[in-house]
């Protein structure tokens, strides 16, 4: 794996643990695509360093857990302002 690479994965992983960051936000924010963030952290992260990915794993297990509410409360507010 590149260099780059690597780098990214890891910032990519920490971000979404010291923010609870979804799989957007951390795409977002690092402009990369959803897919590239998901991959990273699920795939590539597991062949550098385990324990930081069974943490980000933690998180995008919440927030996967958690989506229909955040869904929801978007649709709610979508509401609310027309």
């Amino acid at each position: 794996m590149k260099k780059y690479m690597e780098e990214r994965v890891i910032e990519s992983a920490t971000y979404i643990i010291e923010h609870n960051a979804t799989v957007r936000q951390t795409a977002k924010q690092f402009g990369v695509s959803k897919s590239t963030v998901h991959k990273d952290v699920t795939e590539r992260l597991e062949m550098i360093n385990k324990t930081l990915a069974r943490q980000a794993r933690k998180v995008l297990d919440i927030n996967k857990s958690e989506r229909h509410i955040r869904g929801g409360m978007a649709t709610k507010e979508k509401y609310l302002h027309k």
